[in-house]
């Protein structure tokens, strides 16, 4: 996956979160997921700020071919963000994204 996030030239994306708050989240992979017989792209966001235990944000993405004009979009059901978490705890499995997170670690030490 890190392929996709680099083909994408995405790193960080700025959230505005409901109170009007802006945070900037690293991008830990951006993916594909069938959702009724339709691919469709998400992106695991993390709080640049984040320790250990925060939660990983997962959200619908679409024009990710225009970094400046990103869309993203809340999961509204709770049936797709299953299906979405799912396939994502998949990803946590394969080495290169475990790889990849031991990276964004490194780069924030230094």
């Amino acid at each position: 996956m890190a392929d996709k996030k680099k083909d994408y030239n995405l790193e960080t994306v700025t959230l505005e979160l409901d109170n009007g708050e802006e945070i900037t989240c690293d991008v830990i992979s951006i993916f594909p997921v069938n959702i009724n017989n339709k691919e469709q792209m998400y992106i695991a966001l993390l709080d640049e700020n984040a320790g250990e235990d925060d939660d990983i944000f997962l959200y619908r993405a679409s024009n990710l071919e225009n970094p400046d004009d990103i869309k993203i979009d809340n999961i509204e059901s709770d049936d797709e963000f299953e299906i979405v978490a799912d396939a994502f705890d998949e990803l946590l499995d394969d080495e290169e994204l475990n790889t990849m997170l031991d990276d964004l670690e490194d780069d924030e030490e230094e």
